[in-house]
């Protein structure tokens, strides 16, 4: 039993309002491998084989939380690029977490990171992997 879960290729999952929406967001604007499964579900395809779940939600609302993190090479590259597609990136002026003009987050104490919303509301981000 120790071993049980241990062994296990986990994943993850998340719900959105619109399944359609949040396809073409996925892989039209974010460039990821998006596959229909059965029930009704997307896959996303992520590097090193990983992949997540996304469901729709009748009653769906919005994680207040960050759902999915991609680690970048250069946030400032992965936002211009990101930008230009039309993702609109999040803007924070609280004590200890501000973000610049274009909505990366410099801090001292964590990784360079910007934060996104999905056509669903879920926040993603792309960060520097210290």
């Amino acid at each position: 039993m120790a071993t049980l879960l241990k062994d296990s290729h986990a994943f993850s999952g998340f719900a959105v309002k619109d399944l359609a929406e949040a396809k073409a967001f996925y892989s039209d604007t974010l460039a990821l491998k998006v596959t229909s499964e059965p029930m009704g579900i997307l896959k996303l395809h992520l590097a090193g084989g990983n992949h997540v779940l996304v469901y729709p939600k009748a009653d769906y609302v919005p994680a207040t939380y960050t759902v999915l993190n991609f680690p970048v090479d250069s946030v400032e590259q992965a936002v211009d690029t990101l930008s230009a597609r039309g993702v609109n990136f999040e803007h924070y002026d609280k004590p200890g977490l501000k973000t610049d003009a274009k909505g990366i987050c410099r801090g001292s104490e964590g990784p360079v990171i910007a934060w996104f919303k999905d056509p669903a509301g879920n926040i993603f981000s792309v960060l520097e992997d210290r």
